[in-house]
């Protein structure tokens, strides 16, 4: 397909591939997709392993295409005016950062019944080095990062297999020190009978904390010790030029996972159309979220050991 799109007029042919395979499949194909001209969103982690990914990185810069990796959570109203608030000084310096990421869906051994969606995270040579921390461990990473505008600098992971007979991790915690020393811990698990998708965080200042739930995602609290609690709604007209930006819809109107999508692809349209800055998840946070799935699992496998997080 490359091939023969890259032979077609530039007006005729493609411009951007997304990539929505297994993990082990989507260095391959953004390579070669950045070798011929072709801007590349791809789906999280971004390769099978850091080697790979530091491989990527130098890819796209040589290429001087665009690279885009489907965070979406970043894409919310309600995330977007907690990162801007958050960088505004409202919270006060951070302290303490909880977020957790837990499903049910992998309570039983379903891939053993041939669930594909299943067979390929629970296998090490297409989904890597860990299934939940690689699968959704990583999002609310990312998420970490993105709102806090902070770094994990170091962690102390404990990763385990509970359904017998998995050759992956599929539940997981951790301990996570911030570049400014502010202390975090990070949940992760797809044992949880009855839990969706409940991606969660909280962030506690010495000012003011603030929480937003996946599940609930027009809802944005921030929490006072000297005033009521202050609840922000997407669409509100108190909201910052992000959060506007970002919502779709009059206030009220349920909005949520595919908008958060679509704001990504949009943003990626309106980079390749007119330029500026990037405001979507790139080659960085790729960099960076194969750094923390790799550094968590050589973690784990020294018994919790803190590590320091690796340069990218």
């Amino acid at each position: 397909m490359f091939e023969a799109e890259s032979r077609l007029p530039e007006t005729q042919r493609m411009e951007c591939v997304v990539i929505v395979t297994p993990n082990h499949l989507h260095y391959p194909v953004a390579s070669a997709a950045l070798a011929r001209g072709f801007h590349v969103i791809s789906d999280k982690p971004a390769t099978l392993n850091l080697q790979e990914c530091r491989q990527l990185a130098t890819e796209v810069a040589e290429s001087g295409c665009l690279y885009a990796l489907t965070h979406p959570y970043t894409q919310y109203p309600m995330v977007r005016e907690a990162r801007d608030r958050v960088a505004a000084g409202e919270l006060g310096t951070l302290r303490k950062v909880l977020v957790e990421y837990t499903q049910g869906w992998l309570s039983q051994a379903i891939e053993q019944d041939g669930q594909k969606q299943a067979s390929w995270r629970t296998s090490p040579t297409e989904s890597g080095a860990s299934c939940c921390f690689g699968d959704i461990g990583v999002h609310a990473f990312n998420l970490a990062e993105f709102v806090t505008g902070l770094e994990v600098s170091r962690l102390s992971s404990c990763l385990r297999s509970v359904v017998p007979g998995r050759q992956l991790d599929d539940d997981g915690s951790a301990l996570l020190e911030f570049s400014n020393g502010a202390s975090g811990v990070l949940l992760a698990s797809q044992v949880c009978v009855g839990e969706e998708n409940n991606l969660h965080i909280r962030l506690y200042g010495d000012k003011a904390g603030l929480e937003w739930s996946q599940q609930e995602p027009n809802s944005l609290w921030l929490k006072y010790a000297d005033r009521p609690s202050h609840l922000l709604r997407t669409g509100g007209s108190n909201l910052g030029t992000a959060a506007q930006a970002a919502a779709r819809l009059p206030m009220g109107h349920p909005e949520g996972y595919i908008e958060a999508f679509a704001n990504l692809y949009r943003q990626v349209a309106e980079q390749l159309r007119m330029g500026g800055a990037a405001d979507y998840p790139d080659i960085r946070d790729a960099l960076r979220g194969m750094a923390f799935i790799e550094t968590a699992v050589a973690s784990s496998a020294g018994g919790g050991v803190w590590l320091e997080f690796p340069a990218v």
